[in-house]
């Protein structure tokens, strides 16, 4: 049949990739080139349907999703050791991350006695930090200082100015519209206190704008404007209309300063504006 099932998806998506990896090293020998390798390889897992095969069932503690996790970290382990067995692994910059936060309930933490938010308020599709706050971890032997740390605020619209500096190629000045390169980070070459973006814009799930400036962050209105509820709050009587934050004292968003601090609320407001009415950053 030529049907994929579900069960095979993890298994197909590496051995497709692992295959891509073989047989652009093979060309490379036959051709007596040395032609660069770009590999996107998407995993649905941790996504629902939760399938951990009986080989990674009860081995996380966190039940079915959890197991599923620890067979997708298996499956990436086997793409790393191609890159290893064809001797790609000290040349290539490798990028794990993911695109969102989980959908993970109240009922949830109670069920599996996990929260998977890690401590961040919200969910998936949230304007709140959950919702689009992403691991990003990268190897790059020789180029990315190991166990290295950055508090820079980056976006994946910034791969495609980062991968065009690295490989040296000029974008059209109609590419990226918002795309930041931050192979200076990477390289450790960029001052920390020095930022990348000067804010970072970001529309949730339900259509909810935020825009993020340093350590504060604004969110054009009340409740989670995603999949947790209240999703919209409507202001009542000396209510602030909107909300905002400062994510290096208060990670959880717990206290919104939007009535304290009108004058971080009007530069933000003027950012957005700015960068709405324009349609490009870059």
């Amino acid at each position: 049949s030529d049907l994929l099932e579900l069960k095979d998806v993890l298994p197909r998506f590496t051995d497709e990739a692992i295959g891509v990896i073989g047989d652009h090293v093979a060309d490379n020998k036959k051709n007596g080139t040395e032609q660069p390798l770009m590999l996107y390889l998407a995993y649905p897992a941790p996504h629902t349907p939760w399938l951990p095969t009986p080989k990674f069932q009860g081995k996380s503690g966190a039940s079915m999703y959890g197991d599923f996790l620890v067979r997708g970290d298996a499956v990436l382990c086997r793409v790393l050791k191609a890159l290893d067995e064809n001797g790609l692994a000290d040349n290539t910059l490798l990028i794990f991350t993911s695109d969102n936060g989980p959908v993970w309930y109240e009922s949830d933490v109670e069920r599996f006695a996990h929260d998977s938010s890690g401590g961040l308020r919200g969910m998936k599709a949230d304007a709140w930090e959950c919702g689009h706050r992403m691991p990003f971890v990268v190897r790059w032997p020789g180029k990315v200082k190991a166990a290295s740390v950055s508090n820079q605020t980056i976006c994946f619209t910034d791969l495609l100015a980062t991968f065009a500096s690295i490989v040296e190629a000029t974008l059209p000045a109609e590419a990226g519209p918002d795309s930041f390169d931050f192979s200076g980070v990477l390289l450790g070459t960029q001052p920390e206190k020095k930022p990348i973006r000067e804010n970072l814009v970001i529309r949730s799930g339900g259509g909810m704008m935020t825009i993020r400036a340093g350590d504060w962050k604004l969110i054009q209105g009340l409740g989670s404007g995603g999949f947790s509820q209240p999703r919209r709050i409507r202001p009542g009587p000396g209510d602030p209309p909107g909300q905002l934050y400062n994510l290096a004292t208060d990670l959880g968003e717990t206290k919104n300063r939007y009535a304290d601090e009108p004058a971080v609320v009007q530069l933000l407001l003027g950012q957005l504006k700015k960068i709405r009415n324009a349609g490009r950053r870059r």
